[in-house]
């Protein structure tokens, strides 16, 4: 299980996240929800280890995240889809997909998940040679969630997974939210399309300016009159 007590987190003098508490469960997808700027990147961030904390604890399975190297936190099962996918642009699909896998040394097994990760995304099969820079951007996010799975994570962590592509591609981007987690990944979404991640979520929160306002059932702040003022246009 992942664990978040009263965590914050500061830039400077600027309070980024304000002594948040939330957790995710085996097995769950649990969506945070905020507009830009709420924190939502910043708590993935110092999840993962690329942004320190002022105070408060994150735990995975038992494991002090904030006392573990960020290269280290991936050997833990935690993978990370990073916001704006940041594929290696001059590196061919094949070899973005590679550099998700360097914590393997088990030649078989990479293949093994190759393999998982085309049967998934016939797409990345048909350009596997190409320069991930020349795919379209449902193409990227395709690879950057490819590449996450690589590692054979038990959770990974999606920030803002829809942003910038078509209404059909996000569609298809939340239909491999689904599928990975119908094959055991849990997920900690990012979101700023609330309809959507609440629409597939089991449990979600809502982030305001670092602080978190709403928490609930997924379906239930669908229903919520806050949540529908706010984040869903009604």
């Amino acid at each position: 299980m992942l664990e978040v007590k009263d965590l914050y987190v500061n830039y400077g003098a600027v309070e980024a996240i304000k002594g948040i508490s939330f957790c995710v469960k085996p097995g769950e997808i649990v969506t945070l929800i905020g507009a830009n700027g709420a924190g939502k990147t910043t708590t993935l961030h110092t999840i993962s280890g690329l942004t320190k904390a002022k105070s408060g604890s994150i735990t995975y399975n038992d494991h002090d995240l904030l006392k573990t190297e960020p290269s280290k936190i991936i050997t833990l099962g935690i993978a990370h889809v990073p916001e704006g996918r940041h594929v290696f642009p001059q590196m061919s699909v094949e070899d973005n997909l590679q550099m998700g896998a360097y914590i393997s040394n088990n030649k078989d097994e990479i293949e093994e998940s190759m393999k998982d990760v085309y049967e998934k995304f016939p797409r990345l099969k048909e350009r596997r040679k190409q320069l991930a820079g020349t795919l379209s951007g449902g193409e990227q996010q395709m690879l950057a969630v490819g590449r996450a799975l690589m590692s054979k994570p038990s959770i990974v962590l999606m920030d803002e997974p829809s942003m910038g592509l078509s209404p059909l591609l996000v569609k298809e981007v939340f239909a491999i939210i689904q599928e990975i987690h119908q094959a055991g990944i849990t997920v900690l979404l990012n979101e700023q399309n609330a309809k959507m991640a609440l629409s597939i979520a089991d449990r979600a929160y809502v982030l305001e300016t670092g602080t978190i306002s709403i928490s609930g059932d997924a379906k239930e702040l669908l229903q919520d009159e806050r949540v529908k003022k706010a984040y869903l246009g009604q």
